[in-house]
C-alpha cells in the first residue's frame, strides 16, 4: 500500500513538474517567439498595373491567432476588389527588401507575433516607412513578442503589458475620438458600436500618436493574472484607446489593438475601420 501511495505521489509531483514547465515553455514563447529561420529569397510577385499593392504580411513565431489570420484574408481580397486593390499574402520575409517593397503602398502586420525579420529586412521596412510608405498592424502586431525599439516606437508609441484572462474576451462600446479629423479614418462609421475583443492593457497611453478610437476602460475586467504572475491587475484608465495612428518621417503608420479572434472580420464596423486605415494609407 505504502508502495502504491510512493508512486501515486511520484506520479503526481511529476505531472505538476510538467504542467509548470509547459506553462513556462509557452509564457516564454508568447513574449519571445522562436524565430526558426528568415526567408532571404525574394519571391516572384507579378505587380499588375495601375493598382496600388498592398503587403499582407501574416509570419508569425510567436503566439499564433490561426483562427483570426484565416478568417482576414478573405476578408481582405474583398476589400481589395471593391477598391482596386492588389494584395499580396505571405508569410515569408523576403519580400522585405528595397527594391521590392518601394512597390507596395502599405504593409499590414497581419497579427504578427515574434520576431518575424532579420535585422537587414528590419532595416529595410524602416526605411521604407520613413521614406513615405505606410505600416498597419493588428492586435498580435502589438505584443511584446518583437523586441525592435524602433517597431515599437513608431507603430505602438507605448509597451504592452497583458490581455485580460477572466473573461478574456468581452463586449464593450468602441467609440470614435472626438479629436480625429480626418474624414478617411471616419468615413461610414458611427461614432459609437459594439465590440467583442480581447482589449490589450499596455504600460501606457500611445506616445506622440493621434487616437482614432476608444474604450471605457473602467468597463471591462482588465485582470491578467494567471499561475505565478500576480502583478497584472491594472489596466489603462477610463480612456483607453484601441486605435490610433501617426506619421513617421514622409510615412504612416496604423494600428489596431482589436483583431483576437476569427469573428471580428464579421464586424462590419472593424472591417470598415481597416478599410479607412488603408485608404488613408494608400492615398
Amino acid at each position: 500500500m505504502k508502495k502504491v501511495a510512493k508512486v501515486f505521489l511520484y506520479s503526481l509531483l511529476g505531472l505538476i513538474l510538467l504542467l509548470v514547465a509547459s506553462a513556462g515553455l509557452f509564457i516564454y514563447k508568447v513574449k519571445n517567439g522562436f524565430p526558426v529561420s528568415y526567408e532571404t529569397e525574394p519571391p516572384a510577385i507579378d505587380f499588375p498595373a495601375n493598382k496600388p499593392a498592398v503587403l499582407l504580411f501574416s509570419k508569425t513565431t510567436g503566439y499564433r491567432h490561426g483562427e483570426s489570420i484565416d478568417a482576414s484574408k478573405p476578408v481582405f481580397r474583398q476589400m481589395a476588389e471593391r477598391n482596386g486593390w492588389f494584395v499580396y499574402e505571405t508569410e515569408e520575409g523576403g519580400a522585405f527588401n528595397p527594391e521590392q517593397l518601394k512597390q507596395f503602398r502599405a504593409v499590414v502586420f497581419n497579427n504578427s507575433t515574434g520576431r518575424v525579420l532579420n535585422d537587414e529586412q528590419q532595416q529595410a521596412l524602416s526605411q521604407y516607412v520613413e521614406a513615405g510608405g505606410a505600416l498597419l498592424g493588428i492586435h498580435g502586431s502589438g505584443d511584446d513578442s518583437h523586441h525592435w525599439p524602433w517597431y515599437e516606437n513608431n507603430l505602438l508609441g507605448a509597451r504592452f503589458s497583458h490581455h485580460p484572462l477572466n473573461p478574456q474576451l468581452q463586449p464593450t462600446t468602441v467609440h470614435l475620438d472626438t479629436t480625429t479629423t480626418d474624414s478617411t479614418l471616419t468615413r461610414q462609421l458611427p461614432p459609437a458600436w459594439t465590440h467583442t475583443d480581447e482589449w490589450y492593457v499596455f504600460f501606457t497611453q500611445p506616445e506622440g500618436v493621434r487616437v482614432l478610437s476608444h474604450i471605457d476602460g473602467d468597463k471591462i475586467v482588465a485582470n491578467g493574472n494567471v499561475l505565478l504572475i500576480n502583478d497584472k491587475n491594472f489596466g489603462m484608465g477610463k480612456y483607453h484607446p484601441v486605435a490610433w495612428y501617426r506619421t513617421v518621417g514622409q510615412g504612416k503608420t496604423f494600428y489596431t489593438s482589436m483583431g483576437h479572434h476569427a469573428p471580428v472580420w464579421q464586424d462590419p464596423h472593424f472591417v470598415r475601420l481597416l478599410e479607412n486605415a488603408l485608404h488613408w494609407a494608400i492615398d
